[in-house]
């Protein structure tokens, strides 16, 4: 029987899992930035027996001065893990539409409250559904979960600490190129990135389908960015929600470890733009 003993899931392990004695709960975390609600896409069809999580509502406070998805009070996400079933002693699969970008918060946060048994699935929903795996539109109600959240258990950074690591380890930005060199921003009041962080879109993390690359090819792609096994690192994005992925995506290549996790600026972009005394660089260099 396989276990959730690393951050990636494939569809074949988890339908042996959800067969077996101890079934993973089931987290949809689906979300598209400017819609449609992920909601829709539930009610159209999921994983039997998945619970959907709202990213905008559950899985961040709300938007203001800690940016536009700030991390939850524990109290508030302990109550959301519990109304979805979460379980001290149950392991946890969340899913999104394909990539894993979004998954990956939900994946952070549970680490983050000390939940370790916890996984995103390799391709999604569309993977899953590709495979002609089993869908249904019945909406879940669990039995309300015991999870304790007990924050701390990944690091995290604000303003100062992440531009310190810009300056002496590496710190990257999940977003798109042409975000990351200032030349558009759809969502924030300034474009630019951090000074001295690197570029690494999330995006590279996957292949066409939404699955993951392999181990070997993500070492290696983090490598090229400058990343070394022991040196501090830590990445940011838009507003803290693909970033996960970058901790995530660390991990999956054995880069970074449960003992020895990379940093997630919680904030990003969203918090790091709103302060005008804060440096902002240009281009395609980090400097």
């Amino acid at each position: 029987m396989p276990e959730l003993s690393t951050p990636l899931v494939s569809t074949v392990d988890l339908a042996a899992l959800l067969a077996g004695p101890r079934p993973p709960v089931l987290l949809d975390v689906r979300f598209w930035l400017g819609g449609p609600p992920g909601r829709e896409a539930y009610d159209a069809g999921h994983l039997p027996g998945a619970v959907f999580v709202d990213l905008d509502r559950e899985l961040a406070a709300e938007p203001g001065a800690g940016g536009r998805h700030p991390l939850p009070a524990p109290a508030d996400l302990q109550a959301v893990l519990r109304a979805a079933g979460v379980r001290s002693d149950r392991p946890v699969v969340a899913y999104d539409a394909d990539n894993g970008s979004v998954a990956a918060r939900a994946w952070w946060l549970l680490r983050w409250a000390g939940h370790a048994e916890v996984a995103v699935l390799d391709g999604g929903f569309a993977a899953w559904r590709t495979e002609g795996r089993p869908v249904t539109t019945a909406v879940a109600h669990p039995e309300p979960g015991d999870i304790e959240v007990r924050p701390g258990h990944l690091p995290v950074l604000d303003a100062a600490a992440a531009a310190e690591l810009a300056r002496t380890g590496v710190l990257l930005d999940a977003r798109a190129p042409e975000r990351y060199r200032g030349e558009t921003e759809p969502v924030d009041p300034r474009a630019g990135h951090v000074p001295g962080a690197r570029n690494a879109p999330f995006a590279g993390h996957t292949g066409p389908d939404g699955r993951w690359r392999e181990p070997a090819a993500l070492a290696a792609r983090f490598h090229d960015l400058g990343v070394t096994a022991g040196a501090p690192v830590g990445a940011y994005c838009g507003s803290g929600v693909t970033a996960a992925s970058v901790v995530l995506a660390l991990e999956a290549a054995g880069v970074t470890g449960p003992d020895r996790p990379a940093a997630l600026y919680a904030g990003s972009w969203s918090h790091w733009c709103t302060d005008p005394t804060r440096p902002v660089a240009t281009g395609p260099d980090p400097i």
